[in-house]
């Protein structure tokens, strides 16, 4: 398996998604979306983006 992105509904009726590992690990979540276009917006984003995104090392 590998990672995949989940799309669900909160308690709140708000769309969320999460990332998760090959191994089932939750390794990014999102903030809330208010409606399920939104939230795959969102994923587009990530996954566009991410592969760029320079590594901000604060240690």
């Amino acid at each position: 398996m590998s990672a995949k992105f989940e799309m669900y509904k909160d308690k709140a009726g708000e769309f969320r998604f999460r990332l998760k590992a090959a191994n089932g690990e939750v390794i990014a979540s999102s903030e809330g979306y208010s409606s399920k276009q939104a939230c795959q917006n969102g994923i587009n984003s990530v996954k566009t983006n991410a592969a760029s995104a320079e590594i901000d090392d604060q240690t």
